[in-house]
């Protein structure tokens, strides 16, 4: 299973992003062999794509419609409130937080989903919260 981040996702999507053809190519690969992604990652598509500045800013109903597409391309890995509440007590306990927060739990989804690869354009931030992982977290 090829697990993607947020920031992949969002590349591949966005034609004017300096990662956009590679990010694709890692996107296609996984519909041969499988992919899934982080429910939080739909709403944080949303969210980015809506909020970018123009002229790349996307209306809602178009971010909907990738989030959409996403969901029925990809499985969907969400955590319990117990997950959720077990890796923010991981981050507690290594004195992590700020925007590391969502790459734990992305990262958690990973793991649950028991990805063979995690695809990030942020490694660097996902070895420090998932560093069990740091052999399948690679960039595109």
């Amino acid at each position: 299973m090829i697990f993607f981040d947020t920031s992949v996702l969002i590349a591949a999507s966005s034609p004017h992003h300096a990662s956009h053809e590679a990010c694709l190519d890692r996107l296609a690969a996984a519909d041969v062999r499988g992919g899934a992604c982080a429910a939080h990652s739909l709403a944080e598509m949303y969210s980015v794509f809506t909020r970018i500045p123009p002229p790349f800013r996307i209306p809602p109903a178009a971010a909907l419609q990738i989030a959409q597409h996403t969901s029925k391309r990809f499985t969907v890995v969400t955590l319990t409130a117990a997950e959720q509440l077990a890796v923010i007590r991981d981050l507690a306990g290594r004195e992590l937080g700020g925007g590391m927060t969502c790459d734990a739990l992305i990262a958690a989804c990973a793991r649950k989903a028991r990805a063979t690869r995690l695809y990030t354009l942020n490694r660097k931030h996902f070895c420090k919260v998932a560093p069990d992982l740091t052999p399948r977290i690679f960039e595109p």
